[in-house]
């Protein structure tokens, strides 16, 4: 049964799309995109499953995320309590999601994941049970997940996150702008390890607790501001902060120098901000424009740099 499904989040304009200060407890922003990953799952005489991915994707994405992608299916279907013992599945991931390091695309497979099974098997799962199912998954690829990607992926929308970290209910307040915003998505065509760099930024806390304690403070007062002026549909105090927010992960080495370049082509050619998002050290990095023909023009920008740009809404 194929469940189309509604992406996720590429980004989260104010904390990067992984995020790596979510998972310290402070909020973030989520945009969700109207690009989507479709799962079907047909039950067949057999054992176990096999998977088809035929995802677009960033060349080298799927063979590097290999062995996280199958064990995020093995959580998903354990958590859901799916007979692989006396049947076999059948799995086959589609969609026009663009499957790259930053675009929350793991997020968008185990959700898409989840509701097919529960469509499949009649398992009469709500979007809470959805989401449960999704972050399982997610932790093959980040062992412990923030959760901002699959509920972004689950409900849609904009979405103001905070992870509750005593293992509690996750505060999750749906967002609307009065004003629609022209995203623009630069992908580097990098493809970082989660774990390697969230192992970094573990050191870097670990290292030196004081100075990083006063960045997680910087970030909780400016991401406040931001939802602020999301909720009055304020673009130049958006992209503003945005900037801030790229300065904040270089300061805590997950942007890399790709990840700048990027930033900068966007900011020299009219972006109103422009920062990166998801692990960082590649992947991609978003920029904010304040009307559609700029927006056209920052894309063509990147691309004559020979890079992809996807064009977006958000709000």
């Amino acid at each position: 049964m194929v469940r189309p499904f509604f992406l996720a989040k590429s980004t989260s304009n104010f904390g990067s799309r992984r995020n790596h200060f979510v998972v310290y407890g402070l909020p973030a922003i989520a945009s969700a995109l109207g690009s989507y990953t479709t799962a079907d799952v047909k039950v067949v005489n057999g054992q176990n499953w096999t998977v088809d991915d035929k995802r677009p994707a960033t060349p080298g994405y799927k063979k590097k995320k290999y062995d996280e992608a199958m064990q995020s299916i093995r959580n998903v279907l354990e958590h859901l309590k799916i007979d692989t013992d006396s049947q076999k599945l059948e799995i086959t991931f589609t969609g026009d999601l663009f499957a790259a390091s930053g675009v929350g695309a793991s997020a968008a497979q185990c959700t898409s994941l989840a509701r097919a099974l529960n469509d499949s098997f009649n398992l009469n799962l709500d979007d809470e049970k959805i989401n449960e199912a999704a972050y399982e998954g997610e932790k093959a690829y980040h062992g412990t997940p923030s959760g901002i990607d699959n509920t972004a992926s689950t409900y849609g929308g904009l979405i103001w996150f905070v992870k509750n970290l005593t293992g509690g209910k996750n505060t999750m307040d749906f967002l609307q702008s009065p004003r629609k915003m022209p995203l623009i998505i630069a992908n580097s065509g990098i493809t970082a390890s989660t774990t390697e760099v969230v192992a970094d930024v573990r050191r870097l806390k670990e290292a030196n607790s004081e100075e990083f304690e006063k960045t997680l403070n910087e970030y909780k007062a400016l991401s406040e501001k931001a939802k602020k002026a999301l909720l009055e549909g304020d673009i130049a105090i958006i992209g503003k902060l945005m900037n801030q927010n790229h300065k904040l992960l270089q300061k805590i080495t997950v942007s890399g120098e790709i990840n700048d370049k990027l930033v900068g082509i966007a900011l020299k050619n009219g972006a109103i901000g422009a920062k990166m998002t998801g692990t960082g050290r590649g992947g991609l990095v978003i920029a904010l424009a304040e009307n559609e023909q700029i927006q056209e023009y920052i894309a063509k920008a990147i691309e004559k740099e020979g890079y992809d740009a996807w064009r977006t809404m958000i709000g």
